[in-house]
């Protein structure tokens, strides 16, 4: 197999990519938001994954990927799905009882997990004093956002959507370092993105049968258009492109610029869904778009 080329920074082409990606996923927990008013969460989560596997397997077979041959990278590949699985289960089920802008807030402490876990692993990787600076602020700034769930006025159980975002950002961090850490590093980006997908895929509906959620397939057009677009564009375009970047930029500076996706969520959230804009989860962004630009420098 080629030798990955590497590089030790985001060029032109990584940003604008990310940027794109970021506006999209800021967008997707709209659509899950939105569709989740007429779909079960975790069934939602179902049909979406069910539906991407089938896309990624259909694009590797057009591409001549191999998915199935032995290369020695199914356990790592099952402890990557399962914690893939984890984060979105923990997504869907969140959004249940918080704001879609606010849960992204709390998702996208993703990078905290992968700066202090991944230069144990990968020495190239290790955080300047600066960019720990940047991490401080950025998660300064997620605490006084999580502190509104318990002040008076917030919705019901708001804390209860915030925690799972929360920690549903940790098992993005942990699917990060155990793709790195692993063979998963090694093999093709479809592959890596398949073990995440078909993993989910199965063990979303087991959930969904153990919360008793009803499952149909009656319902609107918008519902579907939703579903739709979180499957073709989120699950498996995006994913990919995520994936393939992975092994070509480092980690960190990638995990850490995806802060921009809250701002887009917040944006669409208030325009979108009327969700409340207040003081505390803009302190917030303020501090994660401070992050961003702390640990995104170059030495």
């Amino acid at each position: 197999m080629t030798a990955v080329q590497r590089k030790d920074h985001l060029d032109t082409f990584a940003i604008t990519v990310l940027v794109a990606c970021c506006a999209f996923w800021g967008f997707q927990q709209i659509l899950i938001k939105f569709a989740g008013r007429e779909i079960p969460p975790l069934w939602q989560a179902s049909v979406r994954m069910a539906g991407a596997t089938a896309l990624l397997w259909l694009w590797c077979q057009l591409r001549g990927v191999k998915l199935f041959h032995r290369d020695g990278s199914l356990r790592g590949g099952l402890v990557v799905g399962l914690l893939f699985a984890a984060e979105f289960c923990l997504i869907y089920l969140g959004l249940q009882h918080t704001s879609a802008s606010r849960l992204t807030v709390f998702l996208y402490t993703s990078p905290f997990w992968v700066a202090v876990l991944l230069p144990r692993f990968v020495p190239s990787e290790k955080l300047r004093t600066i960019q720990w600076i940047g991490l401080v602020i950025a998660f300064g700034a997620v605490g006084i956002a999580f502190s509104e769930a318990f002040l008076h006025g917030s919705a019901p159980g708001q804390w209860k959507g915030d925690a799972m975002g929360l920690a549903a950002g940790m098992f993005w961090g942990l699917t990060t370092l155990a793709i790195r850490t692993t063979k998963v590093a090694t093999i093709q980006a479809e592959k890596s993105l398949f073990y995440q997908l078909s993993v989910t895929a199965l063990v979303c509906p087991v959930l969904s049968l153990v919360l008793g959620e009803t499952w149909s397939f009656d319902y609107s057009a918008l519902a579907w258009g939703s579903v739709f677009l979180q499957t073709a564009v989120g699950a498996f375009a995006s994913y990919l492109a995520w994936m393939w970047m992975l092994r070509h930029y480092p980690a960190t500076q990638m995990s850490t610029f995806t802060f921009l996706t809250p701002l887009f969520a917040l944006v669409f959230g208030v325009v979108l869904l009327g969700e409340p804009l207040t003081l505390q989860l803009v302190l917030a962004l303020l501090g994660v778009a401070a992050g961003i630009v702390l640990v995104s420098r170059k030495g």
